[in-house]
């Protein structure tokens, strides 16, 4: 987040020390940016695939999630897949509550660093998600490394897309974002999920059979899933 930041064509300082208190006043935005590629109520609707898939795949995620790690690691690439062939679309909603635990900011940093991602392209949003989650930048959940704009932006020149993209980093430090994603975390309250990463369909979770977990592996996923777009 910048140490300057406009909502609403009002500016007002923000003490880069007192990040905090950034995030405070995003949460309270009265114009939020939204992000290219959204639609809904400030933007926080974020579907993602071919306009002819029948079915949309709910997507509940928080960046800083250890589970939602693995998750992406054994069945993300099959998502993207499935999305890529028409099999269904994915509507994304991104949470922020694990950042409540330890007075954290990287949820939300890496949520408005999504938002960024997701104005270059969906594609630039998918594939920057996959790298936030991949073994080699996700951090353990008690380090919270994506607080660090400069950490984000690391991620993303793994990224085709994002790789020295100057308007992706000036979003990022900047914060654009952060009221959208702020309106974002509030929409994921909202929704009565109680935990990452849950996945649903037709408003039924979607889970590995015979358990109330979202499933881990590729094998589990496509199986969980084919069920409920027969359902």
């Amino acid at each position: 987040v910048a140490a300057l930041a406009v909502v609403g064509g009002i500016s007002y300082g923000v003490m880069q020390l007192n990040k905090p208190d950034a995030w405070e006043a995003a949460a309270d935005a009265k114009t939020v940016s939204a992000p290219k590629n959204t639609s809904g109520a400030d933007g926080t609707t974020v579907v993602i695939g071919k306009s002819d898939a029948k079915k949309t795949l709910e997507l509940y995620e928080d960046s800083r999630c250890p589970v939602c790690a693995t998750f992406e690691q054994g069945v993300g690439e099959t998502v993207a897949k499935d999305v890529e062939a028409g099999k269904y679309k994915v509507k994304y909603v991104g949470a922020t509550f694990i950042d409540n635990t330890d007075n954290g900011e990287g949820s939300k940093n890496a949520l408005s660093a999504l938002g960024a991602a997701l104005d270059v392209s969906p594609e630039a949003f998918m594939d920057y998600k996959a790298a936030l989650y991949s073994a080699k930048f996700h951090p353990q959940e008690s380090e919270d490394k994506f607080a660090k704009d400069s950490f984000l932006i690391e991620v993303a020149d793994s990224v085709d897309a994002l790789k020295g993209n100057k308007a992706f980093q000036k979003d990022v430090e900047d914060g654009t974002y952060d009221a959208w994603a702020m309106k974002m975390s509030k929409t994921f309250d909202k929704s009565g999920v109680q935990g990452t990463p849950t996945l649903k369909m037709d408003g039924k979770k979607v889970t590995s059979e015979g358990s109330d977990n979202a499933p881990m592996t590729a094998a589990d996923f496509t199986a969980a899933v084919d069920k409920a777009l027969k359902a």
